[in-house]
């Protein structure tokens, strides 16, 4: 039982929240000795939030995920927790992230508040129309990384900003087109906004962000020199991906990451050179 409930919260995807850290790495603060501790409620915090808006997701999902060949194995979808057991956590996880940033780091408050609102309306209703989706699932990377900036008072370079937009509209447009790709003449029935979607345009937004990303990506490292030799990397990195998903496995950026090896290594690769070449 206790295993259903910690899959419901789906703690593989609080990756995402290491968003929070990128601009003081980036910055070649994070070596600072109080940066772990000033960031671990806020990360934590995130985290409880991120996992409540999977549970309120999986709960208004579970008449489709029943349909659908993995998603059915869900706890909520296979009857494994009930429905008042996973809204009662789902709420205590909610109020719990709220009240302890709000204690420690009430400038988080917006970025806390906003990230639920625009969570929660994308289960009710967002997530089926085509491309407001795309973004509603790009918003939360932002909104990360917004948060990380005002915590660690560190201001967001345009450059930056744009490469994590296009670059969370990528991953984002990628998770439908596999989507897509996996579930053929039925994609509809399970998810609405993938019915909506004309034949070849999820594949061609994939290109026209991957594009975007190395551009936007290249002009913010011209403008750090270091950094310059990452651009091969990110060049891979975005090739390799668009070689997954259009091979017909799962678009999902976490599970994309951790399952494909050579995705694993070059994102490593990417921490290393970029450490290596800011803080030696």
């Amino acid at each position: 039982m206790i295993a259903h409930y910690v899959a419901m919260t789906r703690p593989i995807q609080w990756l995402k929240n290491l968003m929070l850290f990128f601009p003081p790495f980036l910055a070649g603060h994070v070596l600072q000795s109080d940066l772990l501790m000033q960031g671990l409620v806020p990360f934590a915090s995130f985290c409880l939030l991120s996992s409540a808006g999977y549970i309120f997701n999986d709960l208004f999902d579970r008449e489709q995920d029943r349909r659908h060949p993995r998603k059915q194995l869900r706890p909520i979808a296979a009857g494994h927790i009930s429905i008042p057991a996973a809204g009662i956590l789902a709420a205590g996880l909610l109020i719990s992230a709220l009240a302890w940033a709000n204690s420690s780091h009430p400038e988080l408050r917006p970025f806390l508040l906003g990230y639920i609102v625009i969570t929660l309306c994308y289960s009710l209703w967002l997530k089926d129309i085509p491309v407001v989706d795309l973004f509603c699932i790009s918003s939360g990377f932002l909104i990360r990384l917004q948060a990380g900036g005002t915590l660690f008072q560190i201001p967001i370079s345009p450059w930056l900003f744009l490469s994590v937009l296009l670059l969370s509209m990528f991953l984002s447009t990628g998770k439908r087109f596999a989507e897509l790709k996996a579930l053929g003449e039925g994609a509809g029935r399970h998810r609405a906004s993938l019915a909506g979607y004309p034949p070849g345009f999820l594949n061609g937004t994939l290109y026209l962000t991957a594009g975007t990303v190395l551009v936007t990506y290249t002009m913010y490292v011209v403008q750090r020199p270091k950094l310059i030799y990452s651009v091969p990397l990110c060049l891979f990195g975005l090739l390799r991906y668009i070689l997954r998903v259009n091979s017909g496995k799962s678009g999902d950026p976490t599970e994309a990451l951790l399952k494909d090896w050579m995705l694993l290594l070059t994102g490593l690769s990417w921490v290393v050179l970029v450490f290596w070449s800011i803080y030696r």
